[in-house]
């Protein structure tokens, strides 16, 4: 099953309720494996239902009676925050084409997609950073939270199932508003939630924001146990951005991290990679090849795959090499890139 949390504003009735591109209250979708789009009128469920159904799909075995939450669900949760000008087609074959590559690697769970609301034309570029902002919050609020609460009650469900973010482009910048403004909030402070990894692909946000001292980012870092950003300086799609920002502050995607970032933050610089990968065919609405080529390359996906296991310590993870004290993924010649690939 396809499980997607939608925080896109809903019109209509059934049976021709429809999502808009605006931002609306977070409902739950539950997608049969062949389907390609989300339908409101045949994918909805009820947040109880939803959460039930997720943790039963990431339950992927128990602890062993050695452990001390002996015979306790085990597995793993990895929501997935979508860039900005993205369709809701895209970001289902997108969902689907992140979880099948990553299973392969030896991920065990399932993938929820965070959909919130974007256009599908470059122009929108601020007003959908505008929605991002908006929608951030209900990450936690409609996602992690109900999650936590879930395994609170550890002697009635018996689980401990890791709770993992991946963010590409805007959608690390969803991620990062999502601890701020849950911070702020008293309620949610009195429920004990945290994740383990926090991904970052052609992050959207600005390095000056990753430094020790940024008291917008404190939270995050305080509430993960590591934050994995990848960095490509040949993103140009970063560079769009930085236009649009007048080019007053570099994006981590693009440069990476800034020297005083916390301890529990990693940069992977991946362009060496990157330059020797062969860009698949394409139509001409296709979008930005150098901004989301991660999503198809299959030795990213293995050390992907790795991260998010959390087994192997960051310098010893098989994928990447130390070069003059820097960790770069290692250079590999492509194995599988799909041909179909999807907006930036």
């Amino acid at each position: 099953m396809i499980f997607i949390l939608s925080t896109r504003k809903r019109i209509g009735f059934f049976p021709n309720e429809k999502h808009t591109n605006e931002p609306g209250e977070v409902h739950y979708l539950m997608l049969p494996d062949e389907a390609t789009s989300p339908d409101l009128n045949q994918h909805q469920l009820p947040q109880d239902a939803w959460v039930t159904a997720l943790t039963n799909q990431a339950t992927t075995g128990r602890h062993p009676d050695t452990h001390p939450l002996a015979q306790y669900k085990t597995g793993n949760i990895l929501f997935f925050a979508h860039g900005y000008n993205n369709t809701k087609d895209e970001i289902v074959s997108r969902h689907k084409l992140l979880e099948k590559q990553l299973k392969q690697h030896g991920y065990t769970g399932t993938v929820v997609s965070f959909d919130w609301p974007c256009t599908n034309y470059t122009l929108s570029y601020l007003e959908d950073r505008m929605d991002a902002y908006k929608s951030a919050i209900q990450l936690v609020t409609g996602g992690i939270t109900p999650l936590a609460i879930n395994q609170l009650h550890e002697k009635e469900n018996q689980c401990d199932i890791d709770i993992h973010l991946l963010g590409h482009s805007t959608g690390a910048y969803v991620i990062r508003e999502a601890f701020y403004q849950a911070s702020k909030n008293r309620t949610l402070q009195r429920i004990h939630w945290n994740v383990s990894q926090i991904c970052f692909i052609g992050g959207d946000i600005a390095q000056k924001s990753l430094t020790q001292c940024d008291n917008k980012s404190a939270p995050m870092f305080a509430q993960s146990s590591r934050i994995t950003n990848y960095q490509s300086p040949y993103d140009n799609a970063l560079k769009i951005s930085n236009i649009k920002r007048a080019g007053l502050f570099p994006r981590c995607g693009r440069v990476g991290l800034p020297s005083d970032a916390p301890s529990n933050l990693v940069n992977v610089h991946c362009g060496d990679h990157w330059k020797l990968l062969t860009e698949p065919e394409e139509s001409k609405a296709i979008g930005n090849w150098s901004h989301s080529w991660h999503f198809h390359c299959n030795h990213f996906m293995e050390d992907l795959a790795y991260t998010l296991k959390g087994d192997i310590d960051r310098h010893a993870i098989p994928t990447r090499e130390c070069v003059n004290g820097e960790l770069r993924l290692t250079v590999k010649t492509p194995v599988t890139i799909s041909k179909k690939r999807l907006k930036g």
